[in-house]
């Protein structure tokens, strides 16, 4: 979306109607891009953005199930350090991962309410942020609402498009992980991009060794896709930037994938980490096995073949050109990027977003095996790379037709918005159903969850329990019973030595 062709926009006159000229001297007139925003940008950013709002308010009706039945009590008898213990010496190894969870943990209930709340605004603040430097520093201006409407169609598209939404976006403990933890990697970009002098991209390499370290202790798979994408801009720097910002790019990449290692090695080497390698077979040898690659390709296209035949995607391609076609060169501004060159930027990113979207099937094929088709959750750390090189394909493509006659651009303009709201009024409709499913499961736990608690204080030590799940979320007794788990954390948060399972609500 960064490189174009300029164009010479003529200001409006006080009172009158917008002037056109003519590129060049030949060619098609161009509108001014200040005059499209009279006519709709408002009335578009209201429904990625009303979206938004209405999975935000959703969100009251989370209850805790799955893991967040076992940090619940750890959170409550121990506090976050001593969860943090628990991830490294027993579970997984995961510092970053145990910090953040103990953060909304420690709230009970109320904090898995109000998560979706609190990361739905931090991950699109953080992407308009992302939006907003890019654009400065590749020279285009573009009218007031596009960044943020761009934004919020990638938070929409990237959170409600999923085959799971609430696994996605909803369940903390799997948000957490592996929705999250790419939009923070995004962060670390923000430091380089806002810097403007040698102390702020010293800074900037500083918050990429920092976040990176972090990134390391929190997803392993995120981990890959950060790491896949600094060595392709490593590699490939110099065909894309400017002489002047390939330096202090390459200072940041190698800062930031120093940080990566460094985390990474931490978790490794941890105890959590070699109990949950032993307790799932998961070791280099079994993954890099070559009948483990072999399902971990038969994943990984399997895969593929779902999201491009998802159509809900397409809104991420159409933010892409409307945005090129609504921007305009930014006066007295040199951009950081060299001549577009489409193909090699179309191709480069699509293979970076390949290669890491397969070494993600990899390491966690030992843990699911040909199920890693189903683990929608774990597709997240690299689509969010897979929206963003949607919405870049869009940019090249506006920007081609950008040379094109007036009309053809508004219709092209017409066409991408009509596109948005296809894609929003059509990801309202599951998400209406998910509610729903997720306010009768509420109403059901919480009259269970104060059952409970009233014949726990008055000495009960053995009681039963309905399984309660949303969405395929995994419950004590699931399968017909057969599948305890996490029973004995159930019993734990309530105080109880243990639970049945009943076939109805008490």
């Amino acid at each position: 979306m960064a490189a174009g062709a300029s164009r010479v926009i003529i200001p409006e006159q006080p009172g009158g109607r917008p002037r056109r000229r003519r590129e060049n001297g030949r060619g098609s007139s161009v509108l001014s891009v200040r005059a499209w925003p009279g006519y709709g940008v408002l009335g578009l950013l209201s429904l990625p953005l009303g979206l938004l709002g209405s999975a935000f308010w959703l969100g009251r009706h989370v209850r805790p199930s799955a893991d967040e039945w076992c940090f619940l009590p750890s959170v409550r008898d121990h506090g976050i350090t001593g969860l943090v213990e628990k991830f490294y010496l027993t579970d997984n190894g995961r510092l970053g991962n145990g910090l953040l969870v103990g953060a909304y943990a420690k709230y009970g209930v109320a904090g898995h309410q109000w998560f979706g709340l609190v990361s739905g605004v931090v991950m699109l603040g953080l992407l308009w942020a992302v939006t907003v430097l890019l654009l400065r520093l590749t020279g285009r201006t573009a009218p007031r609402g596009v960044p943020l409407f761009v934004a919020s169609m990638v938070t929409v598209v990237f959170l409600f498009a999923s085959l799971n939404t609430y696994k996605t976006f909803y369940w903390p403990a799997s948000s957490v992980s592996h929705t999250v933890a790419p939009v923070l990697a995004c962060a670390a970009a923000v430091p380089l991009l806002w810097a403007g002098s040698r102390r702020g991209r010293v800074a900037a390499a500083a918050c990429a060794l920092v976040m990176g370290a972090f990134l390391g202790t929190l997803s392993e798979e995120t981990s890959v896709v950060a790491l896949v994408v600094l060595v392709t801009l490593l590699l490939l720097g110099h065909r894309i930037l400017v002489p002047r910002a390939r330096a202090h790019a390459r200072a940041w990449c190698l800062a930031g994938g120093a940080g990566i290692v460094i985390g990474t090695l931490l978790l490794l080497t941890s105890p959590g980490s070699r109990n949950r390698r032993a307790r799932y077979d998961a070791g280099t040898g079994s993954m890099f096995a070559p009948e483990s690659l072999a399902g971990s390709l038969d994943g990984f296209l399997d895969i593929l073949g779902t999201l491009f035949t998802t159509w809900w995607y397409l809104g991420a391609l159409a933010a892409g050109v409307v945005l090129a076609l609504l921007t305009g060169k930014r006066k007295g501004h040199a951009p950081v990027l060299l001549p577009c060159r489409p193909l090699f930027l179309l191709g480069t990113g699509t293979v970076t977003f390949l290669v890491a979207g397969y070494v993600c099937t990899v390491i966690t094929y030992p843990l699911f095996g040909p199920h890693v088709v189903f683990a929608h959750r774990t597709w997240n750390d690299y689509l969010l790379l897979y929206v963003v090189l949607l919405v870049g394909a869009g940019a090249l493509l506006g920007r081609a037709l950008r040379g094109r006659a007036s009309r053809t651009c508004a219709v092209a303009t017409a066409a991408g918005a009509a596109m948005c709201v296809a894609v929003c009024v059509g990801l309202a409709f599951p998400l209406g159903e998910l509610g729903e499913s997720m306010r009768v499961r509420a109403e059901k736990w919480d009259h269970q969850d104060r059952w409970l608690r009233e014949r726990a204080a008055r000495g009960a030590r053995v009681l039963p329990y309905k399984p309660l799940s949303v969405s395929g979320m995994g419950e004590p007794f699931a399968h017909r019973g057969g599948k305890t788990w996490p029973a004995r954390c159930v019993a734990d948060y309530y105080h109880l030595e243990r639970i049945t399972r009943a076939e109805r609500l008490p």
